[in-house]
């Protein structure tokens, strides 16, 4: 059976992600020239190969991952499996215990450290190694609970995957070079609930250790690079307006994010603005230097434009 047209397939998507027809422009511009390389390289290689999605939150990974594996997948004829580094989530309870353990701020799910890695690399392991028959589950992590969903509804990938596609806001980051880098605090979040730096330093240690060592095996790295720290967070507060129109109220007066049997998930202006502050230090270190090694780089703009990718070979 012949591959459907590529127009019919990008309008498909379009429509199932709710984009605007012009996003048409977008997938010309800059994502079909980033699956044209990802074709190009699977060529050069004899093994599956790892393609990693560094953006910061809002930049649009999700959207262009989605849009890469189904094109791969149908207009290319290369099996092409995707996980968010999101659905590694360590579960609730080992956050609870982690948080106990090391640093109250390890609960908030999000930075190196809160992930099972391991369970990460036990998922690329099965892909590549897979027969046609295979059936391998993929992790899918449920935010309205802030947990993982039970194994038994985690969607499967079928056979070996020939391109495995994995993107994350913390995807190849690098660690600060020493610990002396990390006690200057970057945001009242650091200053005020970890003025010693434990929190930071063992974050560091994670991505310096397991997280540098599954990065490591990317054999592309992705950038969509945000405009600035502050867009980040505009679009982070935008994405939670939205959520509360759809859902057509907002946080009651005095309750906050599991206060409640059944609390909100929709944060109000300032805790948005807490929880980017987890993110802040490794997001702001990514946009300075990430650029200039980024196998392809794609600029994102302020109304969340892509620019043409640019695009590195590797020596």
């Amino acid at each position: 059976m012949s591959a459907p047209d590529l127009t019919t397939t990008i309008q498909k998507l379009i429509n199932q992600e709710s984009l605007p027809d012009s996003y048409a422009d977008t997938v010309k511009k800059t994502i079909l020239p980033l699956a044209q390389h990802i074709h190009n390289l699977r060529q050069t290689r004899t093994e599956p190969i790892t393609i990693g999605i560094h953006g910061a939150q809002g930049t649009g990974k999700s959207t262009l991952t989605e849009f890469l594996r189904e094109l791969l997948t149908v207009h290319y004829r290369i099996p092409t499996a995707s996980f968010s580094l999101d659905d590694l989530y360590l579960t609730r309870a080992e956050r609870e215990q982690l948080a106990e353990d090391v640093h109250p701020l390890l609960i908030t799910r999000g930075v190196p450290g809160t992930h099972d890695i391991a369970l990460g690399q036990q998922v690329i392991d099965q892909l590549k190694a897979a027969g046609a028959d295979t059936e391998t589950p993929i992790p899918a992590f449920d935010k309205s609970r802030d947990d993982r969903r039970p194994a038994h509804q985690w969607p499967v990938f079928r056979g070996r995957a020939e391109v495995i596609l994995i993107e994350g806001w913390c995807m190849g980051a690098e660690p600060a070079a020493s610990d002396g880098e990390l006690m200057a605090p970057v945001n009242e979040l650091e200053r005020h609930e970890d003025p010693e730096g434990t929190w930071r330093q063992y974050v560091n240690r994670c991505l310096r250790g397991e997280y540098g060592d599954f990065f490591s095996q990317v054999d592309c790295l992705i950038m969509l690079k945000a405009p600035s720290m502050e867009c980040v967070l505009r679009w982070r507060t935008l994405q939670e307006h939205k959520l509360r129109e759809r859902a057509g109220s907002a946080p009651k007066e005095g309750e906050k994010n599991g206060e409640s049997n059944q609390p909100s998930r929709i944060m109000s202006d300032e805790e948005v603005v807490r929880f980017i502050m987890h993110y802040e230090r490794i997001t702001r270190a990514s946009l300075a230097e990430m650029p200039a090694r980024a196998d392809c780089l794609v600029n994102v703009g302020e109304d969340h434009s892509f620019g043409e990718p640019l695009i590195r070979q590797r020596q």
